[in-house]
């Protein structure tokens, strides 16, 4: 999930900047990364009068692309941690739990997926558990940001394996764009897209006209479409998650959204699933599907846990089923935070 945009910083009291080769200069003074001799706080806005904050060990790197702003934090108690905008992408100790949930369902439910397209996914962790599966003959990642990517691709070493392979085809481009003009259908489509923010495009990826018109088309016969859909804590799903939700449904017959929670966004997290056709495996059958296809352990899903994650709490269970809401570019939710970026 790359390009969220949120505010973060790292505070330091005795106003020492953390100089960069220059970066400092194109970062706006509240996004600024600076260090403390004795306490060092990554900082990060989650609403008005909301903050989180995750002590450091070090700043390992800062960047700024043409689109967005890129940081590598080492954090004392998630590891090293992934900085976009300002927003925690992923964490060492606990990205699995968000890529796994991501990409395994879509790819277990489908009879036989051979081919996978990424819309964003540019750290690659993505593409890593897409390559897992023995079945999948091509991945198209599409991120519109080649810095990011070749930050990722050069930082970020438990993905170098994915990055490396001949099943791999990376494009920079812009998701909608390469989508609209591709020849090829694809097994399974996958949104790691920022979240939607007020000031960014990627809310439009979001939308019923995208999801009708140019990720539908694009679905083979058995097609699965999933997107991270946001957060989906009791008092957070409305921001996005059951939006997302009830759009899908306006699109697809069939429509699962699951959650788990990642301790690193101290949230539940949402996910949606879509196909015009039903999700009927039991957790039996996705164990066997796991053994048979998927190189080494899962640290997170099994049939069980992956049946169980469908099964949510009655606040946001009501609110999936009584939601109206419809994405559409004139009328969008948006989570905390203000864009810049362009997406995917």
């Amino acid at each position: 999930m790359v390009g969220a945009v949120q505010e973060g910083i790292v505070r330091e009291l005795n106003g020492f900047e953390f100089d960069t080769n220059g970066y400092d200069r194109a970062v706006t003074k509240q996004q600024q990364l600076r260090c403390e001799e004795e306490s060092k706080w990554y900082e990060e806005e989650i609403d008005d009068d909301l903050k989180l904050c995750y002590a450091l060990n070090s700043v390992l790197h800062r960047g700024v692309s043409k689109y967005q702003e890129i940081a590598l934090i080492d954090t004392k108690h998630f590891g090293k941690a992934l900085i976009i905008d300002g927003k925690m992408q992923s964490t060492e100790v606990d990205e699995f739990i968000y890529h796994e949930s991501l990409i395994h369902p879509p790819l277990l439910f489908h009879p036989n997926p051979k081919t996978v397209f990424i819309m964003g996914g540019g750290e690659g962790s993505a593409a890593r558990e897409v390559l897992r599966h023995n079945t999948v003959q091509r991945v198209v990642m599409c991120d519109i940001d080649e810095e990011v990517v070749d930050f990722c691709r050069t930082y970020l070493s438990a993905n170098w394996a994915a990055f490396a392979s001949d099943r791999l085809c990376l494009v920079i481009n812009d998701a909608r764009a390469e989508l609209e003009k591709s020849r090829e259908k694809f097994d399974v489509i996958v949104g790691d897209l920022a979240d939607p923010v007020e000031g960014g495009p990627c809310y439009q990826l979001y939308t019923k006209s995208f999801y009708e018109h140019v990720v539908k088309p694009k679905l083979t016969d058995r097609g699965i479409f999933v997107t991270q859909a946001g957060p989906a804590g009791v008092l957070t799903h409305r921001e996005v998650f059951s939006s997302i939700y009830n759009t899908l449904r306006h699109v697809f017959k069939y429509v699962k959204a699951y959650t788990a929670h990642v301790p690193s966004f101290a949230d539940t997290w949402g996910w949606v699933m879509a196909s015009d056709h039903p999700f009927s495996q039991t957790a039996q059958q996705i164990n066997e599907r796991i053994k048979e296809r998927v190189d080494g352990e899962l640290l997170y899903l099994s049939g069980e846990s992956l049946i169980s994650s469908t099964t949510l709490n009655k606040s946001v269970y009501k609110s999936l089923l009584n939601e109206t809401h419809v994405y559409t570019e004139d009328d969008a939710r948006f989570i905390h935070g203000h864009g810049r970026a362009r997406c995917a």
